[in-house]
């Protein structure tokens, strides 16, 4: 595996995006095209509302529990990592973040992550920018 950085963190699960998801697009426009096409047009558009109703529901059901868990997770791994590293409680300031700057401290290594977490409080550091200022990447190799 290649090491993590800003450049390659997002993760593509191939099943999915890949083979799912174009098959899935496939049956929708050939569905969408016999509705102009065809004579049995009321039968061709129910056919394309299943397909558009799967390909939501494949969509939102995919995504949901899987990141609602692994936000849990890095929400309680950061707690600790900051425990770990200086002793005080994370929850104290935790409230200054949202979420998608705490998810993107998940990638700072241990030397980075409390200098991080006083300047992304200082500067009101984004997200990205958080990700950006990281150095030594921690991958996170896991993820959904």
């Amino acid at each position: 595996m290649k090491p993590q950085s800003y450049n390659n963190h997002i993760r593509f699960y191939t099943p999915h995006h890949f083979v799912y998801y174009p098959i899935l697009i496939a049956f929708l426009t050939a569905s969408i095209y016999f509705c102009f096409t065809k004579p049995e047009k009321l039968v061709w558009i129910f056919i394309s509302v299943v397909f558009v109703f799967l390909f939501c529901l494949a969509f939102m059901l995919r995504q949901h529990y899987a990141l609602v868990l692994q936000n849990r997770i890095i929400r309680l791994e950061i707690r600790y990592n900051y425990f770990t590293l200086t002793g005080n409680r994370f929850e104290e300031i935790e409230y200054q973040f949202n979420d998608s700057q705490l998810y993107a401290l998940r990638f700072a290594s241990d030397d980075e992550l409390v200098s991080l977490v006083e300047k992304s409080i200082k500067e009101k550091l984004s997200s990205d920018e958080i990700k950006k200022a990281i150095k030594n990447w921690k991958p996170d190799h896991e993820r959904v």
